[in-house]
C-alpha cells in the first residue's frame, strides 16, 4: 500500500472537516497499528508482508491464515509516492489542476498544474486539510467547502459539477469535484477535485461578444436602409416617378441580399465550430464555375481586362458541393478585387491531394497588390481579420478555411509572383465509395 493514500489503515483526523464514521471496515482496523497488515490474526500466525493480492471487493487475506481476513480501503489514485501511476501517467502530466484528499480530509495528491494555477507550492498544500489548501468561495464570498460539505453531507452525493469559484486574492478558478465511495451511500473515502484556469473561457466568451457586436454592426446598416426606402415608399408612393421606384426597391433587393449573406455566414460559422458543416457532394465543373464568378465581377462593374484565368488541361473529375464550392470562390474574388490591385489571376490545375497521393484539384487566387505582412500570415483564417480597412466582417477566410477543409483539402496562403496575395487551395477528388 503506498504510504499518504487514505487507507482506512491510517490514523483519522478529528477535525470538522472530515467527521468520524465507524463502520466494520474501521472497527478492523481499529485493532491494526498504523503501517502493519493484519495485527489481529490467529494466534500461531504470521503476519508478515506475505499477503495475497487484495480481490476485487478490496478484501486482503493474510499468507497462512484460514478464515481471517482484513477489509482494506481500495486504492487511491497515485500520488507524490506513486511516481509511475495508472499506465505510466503520473499526476503532473495531467493539463489541469488535480487534487486529491483522503477519508480523513488531507490533501495527498497536489499536481504540478494545481500548483500554478492556485500559487500555492505542492510541498506545502499536501498533508493540509482540503478547506485550507484550497480556500475557495462562491461568487457571494461564501465559504465553499462548509456550504458543500462534502464528508458530512448527503449520503447520495457525488461530486459538484463545474462551477467558477474564488481564490483568495480574487483569482477565478473553474472547479468541479468527485465523491469517491466505498459503496453508494457510505463515508466519503477520497475527495478529488479539477482546477481550471479560466483564460480560455473568457477568450471564447469574447469572441462570442466580438461576433455578436460585428452581426449587429453589419446588420444596422441594410436594414437602416430597407426600413427607410420602404418607409418612403409606403407613404408616398404616387409622388415617385416609376425610375425612382424601381431605383429604391434594387436598393432594397442588395440590402436584404446582403443581410441574407450574413445569416448565412452565421449559419456557417455555427456548423464549423460545432463540426456539422454538411457536404453533398455533386460532380462539379469548377471552370465553369470560375467562369461564372468572373462573369459576375465583369457585370458588376469590374474590368474584364482585370481578369487572367489559365485552366490547365486533363482535370481530373471532381465531387464537391456545389454551393460550398461557389462560397469559396466567391470570397478568394471578391477578397482579391476588394484588397488587392492589378490583375487577379486564376490558375486551375491538376495536383495530387492528400498524404495517399490521391489525384485532386488545385486553384490559385493572387492579385498584385501590396500583399499581406508577414507577421499576419498566420492569422489570416482566424475569425475577424481583415487586411484593410475597406469593410467587411472579417469572417469569410475563415468560413472558406472551414469549408475547404470540410471537404477534406487544404488551403495555404502566401506571396504571388507578383508581390500580391497568393490563396491556394487543393481539393481531392472526393468520389463516392460506391461509384469506385
Amino acid at each position: 500500500m503506498t504510504a499518504g493514500t487514505g487507507s482506512s489503515t491510517e490514523a483519522r483526523s478529528t477535525g470538522p472537516h472530515a467527521p468520524e464514521r465507524a463502520g466494520p471496515a474501521d472497527t478492523a482496523d481499529a485493532a491494526t497499528p498504523t503501517g502493519t497488515t493484519a495485527a489481529a490474526t490467529p494466534t500461531g500466525t504470521t503476519a508478515a508482508a506475505r499477503t495475497a493480492p487484495a480481490d476485487s471487493a478490496g478484501t486482503r487475506t493474510p499468507a497462512g491464515t484460514t478464515g481471517t481476513t482484513v477489509r482494506t480501503a481500495p486504492a487511491d489514485l497515485p500520488g507524490p509516492a506513486d511516481p509511475a501511476g495508472f499506465a505510466g501517467v503520473r499526476p503532473d502530466d495531467l493539463p489541469d489542476g488535480l487534487v486529491v484528499a483522503d477519508g480523513t480530509g488531507r490533501v495527498v495528491c497536489f499536481n504540478t498544474a494545481a500548483a500554478r494555477i492556485t500559487a500555492l507550492p505542492a510541498d506545502r498544500a499536501l498533508g493540509l486539510p482540503l478547506d485550507r489548501a484550497l480556500p475557495l468561495e462562491d461568487l457571494k464570498g461564501r465559504r465553499w467547502w462548509a456550504l458543500t460539505d462534502p464528508y458530512g453531507g448527503l449520503a447520495t452525493r457525488s461530486g459538484q459539477p463545474e462551477r467558477n469559484l474564488l481564490l483568495p486574492g480574487g483569482r477565478e478558478v473553474l472547479v468541479s469535484a468527485r465523491y469517491v465511495r466505498e459503496h453508494p451511500t457510505g463515508p466519503v473515502r477520497r475527495v478529488v477535485v479539477s482546477l481550471r484556469g479560466t483564460e480560455a473561457r473568457r477568450r471564447t466568451e469574447r469572441s462570442h461578444a466580438e461576433l455578436i457586436a460585428t452581426v449587429a454592426h453589419e446588420l444596422r446598416s441594410p436594414l437602416t436602409s430597407v426600413k427607410g426606402f420602404t418607409a418612403t415608399l409606403l407613404h408616398k408612393w404616387e409622388r415617385f416617378t416609376d425610375e425612382q421606384k424601381r431605383l429604391m426597391l434594387e436598393t432594397v433587393d442588395a440590402d436584404a441580399g446582403r443581410i441574407k449573406r450574413l445569416i448565412a455566414e452565421l449559419l456557417d460559422i455555427s456548423r464549423i465550430d460545432s463540426g456539422r458543416l454538411e457536404v453533398r457532394r455533386q460532380p462539379v465543373d469548377i471552370a465553369a464555375a470560375v467562369g461564372r464568378h468572373v462573369h459576375a465581377h465583369t457585370t458588376g462593374g469590374q474590368s474584364p481586362d482585370r481578369f487572367f484565368v489559365r485552366i490547365r488541361p486533363q482535370l481530373p473529375p471532381l465531387w464537391a458541393d456545389p454551393d460550398k464550392i461557389d462560397q469559396i470562390l466567391g470570397n478568394l474574388l471578391e477578397n482579391a478585387v476588394r484588397h488587392g490591385e492589378g490583375t487577379v489571376t486564376i490558375e486551375v490545375a491538376p495536383t495530387t491531394a492528400g498524404d495517399d497521393g490521391e489525384e485532386g484539384t488545385e486553384v490559385t487566387v493572387s492579385d498584385e497588390g501590396p500583399g499581406i505582412p508577414e507577421e499576419s500570415m498566420s492569422r489570416v483564417f482566424t475569425r475577424f481579420w481583415r487586411g484593410s480597412k475597406r469593410g467587411g466582417t472579417g469572417l469569410g477566410l475563415y468560413i472558406v478555411k472551414g469549408v475547404v477543409e470540410a471537404h477534406g483539402g487544404t488551403i495555404t496562403v502566401g506571396r504571388g509572383p507578383r508581390g500580391g496575395a497568393e490563396f491556394r487551395f487543393t481539393l481531392p477528388v472526393g468520389t463516392p465509395a460506391h461509384l469506385l
